[in-house]
């Protein structure tokens, strides 16, 4: 079976252009089919702050109201969506920007409002995720590269974590491929220590997942990351990795199993 690559890229290096090329460099690289999905949460909070919106969060994730709705899907949809593509296109990757609105490609479903009122975010059901679209890309020999933007197939778009995103997308494309869903961001991998880059946790199971959660050394914007990978685990998803975007292609960062 072959092997399909779904990487996750988030906003803290989206931010920064040196370290996003040296990412976009690696992703290239990959061999086979592979999939981008990115955040943009730093960019659309600094965005937020800047018109005066309030950014609110529950456990790593965004409380989405109308008027931050609006601001996110341009930030992620436009700004940071276009410049991955055009950055891509310049080092030989033909890529297609993509929301979940676009060829249905991922639907959804608005979070219930209990126990916490979310607003505008949606939840993804990887069975209804448009498979056929994605294979068609990849038989053009085009790299799709998602925002985490959603629809309700009602009319509205909705944010949803990008996380949830790519495990979705790695789950629905598990029938047709042998999958690995990496999560790349700023830090070397899930730590002991966040002050102690070093302090990598190389291997974690789901029994000691629940162990470093009670313990408080996993929290916060950790959280929905490690939920969304072990969810992928236990529904088709073959390898799960968290690590630094430079070290996508070696064997560095924390592998979940």
């Amino acid at each position: 079976m072959k092997t399909l690559t779904i990487i996750k890229i988030g906003g803290n290096i989206v931010d920064r252009p040196e370290e996003l090329d040296l990412f976009l460099e690696k992703f290239v690289n990959i061999d086979g089919p592979k999939i981008l999905v990115h955040g943009g949460g730093v960019m659309a909070s600094e965005m937020l702050t800047k018109l005066g919106l309030k950014t609110e969060m529950h456990q790593g994730r965004r409380i989405t109201d109308l008027e931050t709705l609006k601001v996110v899907s341009m930030v992620y949809a436009g700004w940071v969506n276009k410049s991955i593509i055009a950055k891509l296109q310049k080092i030989g990757c033909n890529s297609l920007g993509l929301s979940g609105a676009d060829a249905n490609s991922v639907p959804a479903v608005k979070r219930s409002p209990e126990p916490i009122d979310f607003g505008y975010v949606g939840d993804v059901d990887p069975q209804k995720i448009n498979v056929g679209f994605l294979l068609s890309l990849f038989g053009r020999g085009i790299t799709p590269v998602f925002c985490p933007l959603t629809h309700d197939s009602d009319g509205s778009l909705l944010n949803t974590n990008a996380d949830t995103m790519a495990s979705s997308i790695a789950i629905a494309m598990s029938g047709e491929y042998y999958t690995k869903l990496i999560y790349c961001f700023e830090k070397e991998g899930v730590l002991y220590d966040v002050n102690d880059s070093d302090s990598v946790i190389p291997l974690i199971t789901k029994s000691n997942y629940t162990s470093l959660k009670e313990k408080g050394v996993i929290q916060d914007g950790m959280l929905p990351k490690m939920d969304n990978a072990f969810y992928a685990l236990e529904n088709g998803v073959s390898e799960v990795y968290i690590k630094h975007a430079s070290n996508l292609g070696n064997d560095k960062g924390t592998l979940l199993k």
